[in-house]
């Protein structure tokens, strides 16, 4: 038998480690640093949570904390009908004319730049509000609209090579059994592909919960996302109400993460389970 040599043995955990190091620590600083006295974030004056009660006294933060996940919530469930609908159509209908153009339409916001999709949305809402009277201003909806459009993309993708993996044998007996398409959709196709309309529904509030520049485009005076705001005060220094806000995200995303793997584990082990019991009463 071959043996690995110890040199590579002892490379691989190094590299590792190494990797996680320059993808965590800087959170770590972060968190310990959202619990700094001091002013000033590369200073340290010891502990404190003064800068959590600031921020919840802070209402332009808490407001555009608000907006973002409210934009997020909507955009990403929108997205998740559309894109699903579009995987469904790419993969399930077969060749039909204009597929290659529908594609191109559905891919075509993961490859353009976000200037360029932020710019063209606003000439966009512009002409609307000139010719139709609609958008009379840019806000929320706008925000939302624009999150929806690059969001489906990436939902459709997530969902599409999903389906493409999907054994269609057993939604065709199903159908050679009497159901309907739309019944073999709702009863046998939608639950297996729903951890990846779940992990599309997540994707998609965290690329509308993240985004800055297509938003600066597209909102209006009385909208004003997390993401700007944030953006707008580092530029006139880091205050550690940031880092503050910053290990309040970090905690939750963590916190939903460590409740979505406990669910999944437990439906795996569930369906061992039922397939372990299933054989044991066919033998």
């Amino acid at each position: 038998m071959n043996q690995i040599p110890v040199s590579r043995s002892r490379l691989r955990p190094t590299v590792l480690l190494l990797g996680f190091g320059f993808l965590y620590l800087p959170m770590l600083l972060l968190i310990i640093y959202s619990f700094n006295s001091s002013r000033l974030v590369t200073v340290w004056a010891g502990w404190s949570t003064r800068w959590y009660g600031e921020l919840w006294q802070d209402q332009m933060m808490m407001q555009a904390v608000g907006l973002s996940l409210t934009i997020a919530f909507f955009a990403a469930s929108t997205a998740v009908v559309l894109g699903t609908v579009a995987g469904f159509v790419l993969t399930r209908m077969g060749r039909f004319r204009g597929e290659s153009g529908f594609a191109f339409l559905i891919t075509a916001p993961l490859v353009m730049p976000e200037v360029i999709t932020g710019l063209s949305l606003l000439l966009l809402f512009v002409a609307m509000g000139d010719w139709l009277g609609w958008p009379q201003q840019r806000g929320m909806g706008t925000i939302w609209i624009a999150h929806v459009t690059f969001c489906t993309a990436y939902v459709a993708v997530v969902v599409s090579s999903r389906l493409r993996e999907l054994d269609r044998s057993v939604e065709e007996a199903a159908m050679d059994l009497g159901a309907r398409p739309l019944k073999v959709f709702f009863v046998i196709t939608l639950p297996i592909i729903a951890p990846a309309i779940v992990a599309g529904w997540l994707l998609a509030f965290t690329l509308s919960l993240d985004d800055l520049v297509i938003a600066s485009f597209v909102s209006g005076p009385n909208a004003t996302t997390l993401p700007m705001v944030v953006f707008s005060s580092v530029r006139l220094g880091v205050s550690p109400k940031i880092n503050a806000l910053a290990t309040v995200i970090i905690l939750i995303v963590s916190l939903v993460t460590f409740i979505g793997w406990w669910l999944m584990a437990r439906a795996e082990r569930r369906r061992g389970q039922e397939a372990a019991a299933g054989r044991g009463s066919g033998t």
